[in-house]
């Protein structure tokens, strides 16, 4: 094959792939011109018709419906318009991600359709005022945190707070934490890093942007999770800001019209037993903190803690420090 057919074919296909899909066909008079005025290609009616022949028999996905005339559409692209859709929506409101990284990426998927399609999705790539991380190295400290877990390798992370005056300041006095790292998880927006803490001789929660900069991995072996380590129970066992990493049983008296907020949050096999017509006891595993707490009172009395007595001290203490504590 020559290079000027070469040429042509590769430009032919590099304009089907960007601009057409089945709600954009190009007719063979449409393609001629736009290879003559744009690629400033020598073509003809002939030579167009070889050239498709050729490309559909390379295994390239060249569709095209007949009517008054022959249009061509290009049919092979990864992702349809709805699933690209999602994508671009789960980037855009995602809190994990920065302003910055989210235009990035959305831009590259927008690569993966036609030219139509991502005017489209630019018009829907957009949360009102939501907010997203400030940390741009978030992206690629997930990525060393993979590499952590799949090569079974310690990580040195320095963590980061926030001052009266929201300025971020470095935790543990500056001084990094040695963690191994088993799973990273998301939750409520943002990633966790669930891993085992030398210096607090604990399992312990992360939240990844507020990891200050990108982890070390260390030449050490990793300290393997404990027997009973199970990331899906865990996960639902946390209420988001992670305040403690303990789980236990919690007795719970919920009105019949809580269920489905039982059900979404503990999954269909929690543990209920019905209470005359409008009422059940539930028995959940949770991490007891002021985040589930907040959500107990939430309810308004429709959900109250039976025990057990320490979980319900504690959640009394907090009502009374909100009430009167100056």
């Amino acid at each position: 094959m020559e290079n000027g057919t070469k040429h042509r074919i590769l430009y032919l296909y590099q304009h089907l792939l960007q601009h057409t899909d089945a709600e954009h066909p190009l007719s063979t008079a449409e393609l001629i011109k736009i290879l003559k005025e744009q690629y400033t290609v020598k073509v003809s009616r002939n030579t167009i018709s070889d050239d498709l022949a050729t490309l559909h028999d390379c295994g390239l996905h060249i569709e095209h419906y007949e009517s008054t005339q022959n249009k061509y559409y290009y049919d092979g692209h990864a992702y349809d318009l709805a699933e690209l859709k999602l994508l671009t929506d789960a980037i855009s409101s995602s809190r994990f991600i920065t302003r910055r990284k989210s235009d990035e990426l959305i831009t590259k998927l927008l690569t993966l359709t036609s030219a139509a399609n991502a005017t489209k999705l630019r018009r829907h790539a957009y949360v009102s005022g939501r907010v997203k991380s400030d940390n741009e190295q978030g992206y690629y400290i997930v990525d060393v945190i993979h590499e952590a877990i799949d090569t079974r390798r310690k990580i040195q992370l320095i963590y980061a707070d926030y001052d009266v005056n929201k300025k971020r300041y470095i935790t543990n006095g500056g001084v990094p934490y040695t963690v191994s790292p088993y799973t990273l998880e998301w939750d409520g927006d943002y990633y966790y890093l669930r891993g085992f803490c030398d210096e607090r001789q604990a399992v312990r929660t992360f939240r990844i942007d507020r990891v200050a900069e990108q982890p070390k991995i260390l030449n050490q072996i990793a300290v393997s999770p404990p027997e009973d380590y199970s990331p899906a129970q865990y996960s639902k066992c946390v209420f988001r800001m992670f305040d403690t990493d303990q789980p236990e049983e919690v007795q719970l008296q919920c009105h019949i019209s809580t269920m489905k907020y039982l059900i979404d949050n503990f999954g269909m096999d929690v543990k209920m037993e019905p209470i005359g017509e409008d009422s059940f006891r539930a028995n959940v595993l949770v991490c007891a903190s002021s985040t589930f707490y907040r959500w107990i009172f939430g309810f308004n009395g429709k959900i109250k803690i039976l025990g057990p007595e320490a979980v319900k001290t504690a959640y009394r203490e907090m009502l009374q420090k909100a009430l009167y504590e100056e």
